[in-house]
């Protein structure tokens, strides 16, 4: 029988505050080269709404990329299968920024989790609109999806990023060269970033997970069939070109952000997030793949 789940997340916590190899925080976003990588969180949320946690669960972080996963179900919702004549739908094999990808391909992002498809999936959300109301949208959604009004944009980290930016630019630029941008790329990337710098705690984003769990508890802020799909590229695409050796090692849904999170999805059982800032050479955390996989093997969770 599976352990239950406080005592495991309990050890699983207390073993990786030991840890010396925490993997490397993303410097080149200054805002998040300031973080500690000493920090460790996780959380789960059940499908019967019970909340449990590990760590440091009180402290925000900087969800970065975990954010396509909400942006896209407002594209979706939006434009329907529409998004993806923009957007492919296969791993991408090579990193989250790849420029040599995009040019083999024509303009058309491999899929919607590396930043060019991430750009289009926010220019799609953006659809003629100023971005204050996009970006309202997106953290209405989130707040929505968490059932907590105060989660927030960390306006620092968006500078931050914004300054640095300029492979993004590159990406923006060369989508509208091929004609996959309908706005002004400086208009796209502006509300890509402030997407990017949501903040948020581990219990908050594994709340927000839960329309991704499927069955009739939490918001119903997608319908089921999209709630397939969307969980299906979180598999193949979650992780960038560490897709295939997370689904090996831990064997669920989710996806990564270079802010240390990860957001994990049982179908019908449990939403879990994870923060520890050290990445691997994926971008993606180290530590928290590690207690993902661990907390997977305990709890008996896997798709497969």
């Amino acid at each position: 029988m599976p352990s239950p789940i406080q005592p495991v997340l309990d050890q699983i916590a207390l073993d990786m505050q030991s840890r010396t190899d925490r993997g490397h925080v993303a410097d080149y976003i200054p805002e998040l080269a300031r973080v500690a990588p000493s920090h460790f969180a996780i959380s789960v949320v059940t499908a019967g709404g019970n909340v449990f946690g590990a760590g440091d669960i009180s402290t925000g972080f900087s969800a970065q990329s975990i954010t396509k996963v909400f942006t896209l179900a407002i594209a979706l919702g939006r434009s329907g299968d529409q998004l993806w004549q923009r957007v492919g739908r296969e791993p991408s094999g090579n990193a989250f920024n790849s420029i040599v990808q995009l040019e083999n391909e024509n303009g058309r992002p491999r899929n919607p989790f590396v930043n060019a498809g991430a750009i289009v999936t926010t220019d799609e959300v953006l659809a003629g609109r100023a971005p204050k109301q996009a970006l309202a949208e997106i953290i209405g959604f989130v707040r929505a999806a968490a059932e907590d009004s105060d989660i927030h944009i960390n306006e620092a980290v968006a500078r931050s990023e914004q300054s640095l930016g300029h492979r993004n630019f590159a990406l923006a630029h060369f989508l509208a060269a091929h004609d996959n941008l309908r706005n002004a790329p400086e208009m796209t990337l502006g509300t890509y970033f402030h997407q990017c710098a949501i903040e948020l705690t581990t219990t908050q984003l594994a709340r927000a997970g839960r329309f991704l769990m499927g069955g009739t508890e939490g918001p119903r802020l997608v319908s089921q069939p999209r709630v397939r799909r969307m969980n299906a590229l979180m598999l193949t695409c979650g992780h960038y070109d560490g897709s295939g050796d997370f689904a090996f090692r831990v064997g669920l849904p989710a996806k990564s952000g270079v802010g240390g999170g990860i957001l994990a999805i049982v179908p019908g059982v449990a939403s879990i997030a994870v923060w520890s800032p050290g990445l691997d050479e994926n971008g993606n955390s180290k530590l928290g793949t590690e207690a993902l996989e661990r907390l997977a093997r305990e709890m008996d969770w896997s798709i497969f």
